[in-house]
């Protein structure tokens, strides 16, 4: 099968059918997290980003490449989660840019797209770390931009990018030595090349249309008139409506007493175009769907009986709708809050932590963390919620440093993240804030806090492995020191103890013990007794936190 023009509905088929091998095997992606601790997440994060991706294609009417690149795009920033999400949105960013303005693509532009969505990865990342996605996904566009030399078939080059992938990916454990200690190929890696494989599906006609479980398009245009919809009730006055009427039609085409013209869809489209407005037509062989904004609903009616009988007909009076949606939003506006000067988000899980996060100021908790990381969407929401002047964000975890930092520059207020690894490094940081400093003056104060505290948390092992000379059997517990496995014992008390004697100097003052849900408080109280004992200019604190994940999670002040 040879491609040499790429069209829209085949472009759609391959988001779709990348989205659906990803989460096929997302669990897998999952595994080959290099930690052997219950919180492999890169393919939960990418599965999820994607799918936001693919679903604002599926929500996109239109059949230009450049168009359904764009949706494909805002939809991945919007639901970009964890790094690996996020750069997976800089990539296909990239790519959106580079065709933006093609109806098809010649295998030249193809590759041209994969190219420039490495350069929009790699600059979005502060230090690129080779043997991760990032290498992965350069390593496969430089193979494809060499094929498309040579070719213009765009089959041949997607072939290549695959190849290009798989060889990079089996080279990642000689890039990263921890890869090649653990025994496994990097997982954002993983999980791009059954992206790649499933675009390659649909290229070489693995996969045709009825394979995939897509919204039909009638389902395309409802959901598309809805987010329109509300999109329009949000930025015009009422006497601004020019066309009224938001009629809907389906016609069953060649089908009826009323029919005497043959349908032709350029001529039907631009024949309402000329009669209304907000104009939106679906079409297959048998079904035309149609939603336009107009002053003569009964003119749109006839019009589609010319070529077919009506399956459906809706008109709505949006004049009336709208004085309904700004009466209700007009109440709501009283009831909202004046603006305050901050607003602090952090994300965290467990509500004990949760609340300990507000007793020290936060205003608003994401609930998230490990294995839950918030969506670069789930952010802005936040940010609109705290309804303040000023934002700052604790995102108490590295992986969501980059969707923190992403929601920061699509806001609109003027945002500081302050780049807490830990929970313990977030409440630290808390210590910190002055509500009469400027928002610079409190990010430099906050951050200058996270070096006062050491982080430490207890989990179990979730397989057998080898890693930093440390052999850790299944089901074993861990003490993790700032990101490193420093113990593993079977007892989860000596581990808990021996962590936090490896964390405590002679210049620590206070512990703290965070409970969580696997947590016991008896064994707590017993760890604190004895480290007390141990280290008498220590006192220890113990505070339910109810997390998942960690049984304890530690830190020393």
């Amino acid at each position: 099968m040879k491609v040499t023009k790429l069209e829209g509905k085949q472009f759609r088929l391959m988001i779709a059918t990348g989205a659906t091998r990803l989460d096929k095997n997302a669990e897998y992606v999952n595994s080959l997290n290099v930690f052997p601790v219950p919180d492999g997440d890169t393919g939960t994060n990418m599965n999820l980003s994607l799918a936001s991706g693919a679903k604002a294609v599926a929500n996109t009417a239109s059949e230009s490449i450049g168009d359904l690149s764009a949706a494909l795009s805002k939809g991945l920033l919007m639901g970009a989660r964890g790094n690996s999400g996020v750069i997976l949105s800089q990539l296909f960013r990239g790519f959106g840019k580079a065709i933006e303005n093609k109806e098809t693509l010649s295998s030249k532009d193809f590759s041209e797209a994969f190219t420039r969505g490495v350069e929009t990865a790699y600059k979005a990342v502060m230090k690129p770390v080779e043997g991760t996605i990032l290498t992965v996904a350069r390593e496969s566009a430089k193979a494809g931009e060499k094929k498309a030399k040579e070719t213009d078939d765009v089959v041949v080059v997607m072939e290549a990018v695959v190849r290009g992938a798989k060889k990079s990916l089996a080279k990642t454990p000689d890039l990263l030595p921890i890869l090649k200690e653990v025994g496994v190929v990097d997982s954002g890696g993983q999980g791009l090349l059954f992206i790649y494989e499933g675009f390659l599906e649909v290229l070489s006609g693995k996969v045709i249309e009825e394979d995939i479980n897509q919204p039909s398009p009638q389902e395309m245009s409802e959901l598309v008139n809805a987010e329109h919809h509300k999109s329009v009730s949000d930025h015009i006055h009422t006497e601004d409506i020019k066309y009224g009427y938001c009629t809907e039609i389906m016609v069953e085409i060649g089908k009826g007493e009323t029919v005497d013209s043959e349908f032709d869809y350029d001529t039907f489209r631009n024949h309402l175009n000329e009669i209304g407005d907000s104009l939106l037509v679906v079409a297959d062989d048998d079904i035309v769907k149609v939603h336009v904004h107009t002053e003569h609903p009964g003119e749109v009616m006839n019009y589609g009986q010319k070529f077919g009988s009506l399956l459906k007909i809706k008109v709505d009076n949006m004049r009336v709708q709208h004085e309904t949606i700004l009466e209700s939003e007009s109440h709501q506006l009283v009831e909202k809050k004046a603006k305050t000067p901050y607003g602090i988000i952090a994300v965290a899980a467990g509500k004990g932590v949760q609340d300990l996060f507000k007793s020290l100021g936060v205003d608003y908790v994401i609930s998230g963390g490990q294995t839950m990381n918030p969506s670069t969407e789930d952010i802005l929401k936040a940010i609109e919620e705290v309804n303040a002047e000023k934002i700052i964000i604790l995102p108490n975890n590295k992986n969501i440093f980059m969707a923190a930092d992403q929601a920061a520059e699509v806001s609109e207020l003027p945002v500081a993240v302050i780049p807490s690894k830990t929970v313990s490094q977030g409440m630290t940081a808390m210590l910190a804030f002055n509500e009469l400093n400027d928002l610079d003056a409190n990010k430099a104060e906050m951050m200058s806090e996270l070096a006062n505290v050491i982080s430490g948390q207890v989990t179990n092992a979730v397989r057998d492995t080898e890693i930093n000379g440390m052999t850790i059997k299944k089901d074993d517990f861990m003490g993790i020191i700032e990101g490193d496995i420093k113990v593993s014992q079977s007892n989860r008390k000596d581990v808990t103890i021996e962590t936090l004697k490896q964390m405590i100097s002679e210049d620590s003052e206070i512990v703290t013990i965070l409970l969580g849900e696997d947590g016991d408080e008896n064994e707590a109280a017993e760890i604190a007794a004895e480290i007390e004992k141990l280290f008498e200019e220590v006192e220890v604190e113990i505070h339910d936190g109810q997390q998942p994940v960690y049984p304890y999670i530690l830190s020393v002040e």
